[in-house]
Order: structure tokens, then sequence, then C-alpha cells
């Protein structure tokens, strides 16, 4: 199903000594390169990763901004590229509902959504759910597009990712990537996914510095970006749209739910639909193929 999309994927880590190997376990064959971003751990999140077949670049200098940033550039040439967290909190296999929307050619931006999908009890705090919340109305506030969530689970055509000139080094990045796909009118698509609690402690909402550092930096580049202009306008009516599909308890996949929204108001997925939305929400055939990943020593 993807052979015309090669797809690389970025996981920033920091002490994920735990984790990484179980998320490295767990990504789709459909990934031609995974670069794992050691962004300065003290533990051995860098050769569990090597061990499990990931090339690791180090970013000594910490932000989670930065990772992504030094992932993308070790990156080869890749179409597509994915990121992912390294505390198992994300569910990789999830990573093909992201993809479809992209392979169908009809989106350039997917954010996966752990509002609209099944988050476990505990995996979201409540600073975590009122931070999107609000920011997400600013951000439908300034740029007139409708997010749900900035979670950090998503997929970006390489080109488009090169337009947004993404800058920011730290909490700022999933929100910049957000709001700069608005301003300059790319066509971005949330699909639900699941979410459970992470193994280890969060470097973010686990702590009260955390929290307050990340709801600055996510508020103030919203601000910062609305100054520098309003959103573009899109290639077409349907550059926006929320896919909502609810997992069945216990499952991680999804299936077709009862709305999906586009920035004109709600769309009643049971009434006619355009043919992008249903072509969108039908249920894909995945075909897998071996990845190559490259190593270092």
């Amino acid at each position: 199903m993807y052979e015309h999309l090669r797809i690389g994927v970025v996981i920033p880590a920091l002490d994920e000594e735990a984790s990484i190997g179980r998320v490295l376990a767990d990504i789709p064959d459909v990934a031609e390169e995974v670069v794992v971003v050691d962004n300065g751990s003290t533990d051995g999140t860098a050769d569990v990763a090597r061990r499990h077949g990931a090339r690791v670049v180090s970013e000594p200098r910490r932000g989670y901004g930065a990772a992504c940033l030094a992932g993308i550039a070790a990156l080869g040439d890749v179409d597509v590229v994915v990121f992912l967290d390294a505390d198992y909190s994300d569910r990789p296999e999830e990573m093909l509902s992201l993809l479809e929307p992209l392979w169908r050619d009809r989106a350039d931006l997917v954010v996966g959504s752990r509002v609209r999908g099944l988050a476990a009890p505990g995996s979201l705090t409540m600073p975590q759910r009122f931070g999107n919340a609000l920011a997400c109305a600013l951000i439908r506030l300034f740029f007139g597009v409708t997010y749900t969530d900035l979670g950090p689970f998503r997929a970006i055509r390489r080109r488009a990712l090169t337009r947004l000139d993404m800058s920011d080094r730290d909490y700022g990045w999933t929100v910049q990537m957000q709001v700069r796909a608005a301003r300059l009118g790319l066509r971005s698509v949330e699909v639900p996914v699941s979410y459970r609690r992470r193994v280890g402690r969060s470097k973010i909402s686990g702590t009260v510095r955390g929290v307050i550092g990340a709801g600055t930096k996510i508020l103030s580049t919203i601000f910062l970006e609305a100054l520098r202009g309003k959103r573009a306008p899109r290639a077409s009516a349907e550059a926006h749209v929320n896919l909502s599909r609810e997992p069945r308890p216990g499952h991680s996949e999804t299936r077709p739910g009862a709305r999906a929204v586009a920035n004109e108001g709600p769309v009643d997925a049971r009434a006619p639909q355009p043919d992008a939305l249903r072509q969108v929400t039908s249920a894909p055939t995945y075909k897998r193929h071996a990845r190559n990943r490259a190593h270092t020593s």
C-alpha cells in the first residue's frame, strides 16, 4: 500500500532505557528508516536502541524540539516523517492510521489525537487536558483551524515539513508545527490514537516546573505566531478535517465514528459525503514491506 511513500521515523529519547526497546519492536515494517535521537541520556538508551536496529544520533543540547531537529537532519531521502515518543505511551502499531490520509493524498500533516482516541486512566493529567483545550481554543480563535490535541504522535510530508521551517527547540515544537501548518494553509487531519501510562516518570507532566514551563512556552508560541500573520487561504475546502473514530475497548485499532468535523462546520458521516471524506474514512488494506535501517557503530 505504501510502496510509493518512503517513511522515516524520528524518536527523541532522554533516559528511556526501560521503554525504547518496546517502542522499536512495535513499529510497523512500513518504516524504512528509524532514527533515535539520544538527547543527553545517562542510562543505556542508545545501546538498547542500537540493539533493536535503530540508527542512533546524539543531540546533547537538551530540548524536545532540538532532538526532533537533529533527527530530521539525520534522516535519509524519505517522503514522510513520523514523530513518536520513546516512553511507550503511544502505540507505534497505530502508525498505519496516521499514514493512511497521506497515502491517499488527503493531508500534508496528520496529528494523532489522544482526546478523540482511547486514553488509559491516568495517562493524561488534568493540567495536560486543560492545557490542550486552551491551546486548541486559541489556535481556532487566531487561525480558524480546529484541533483537539497537541499530541506528539504525528506524521508529515517531508516537503511540507521543510516549508514550515521549524525552529522551536523545546516545549513549543508540536504547537509550532500545527500553527505554522495553519498559517500556510496546509491540509491537516486529526485521527484518534490510543494513549497509555508512560514507562517511568514524565520529564514534563511529572514535575511542577515542567508543567509551568511547557504551558508558558506553548501559549507564547501561539501568540508569537499569531503576530506573524493570519492563516493563508487553503488549497481546497477539505484542507483541514478532523476524523472522529472511536477505538473499541481493549483494541488499539479504530473504526469510523459518527462525525467528521471540517472547518466549515460539523459533517455527519452518515449523510452523503464528498468523495474525499468518504475515501479517508474507508478501511484500508495494509501491505507491509521490510524496512532497511542504517546502524551506527
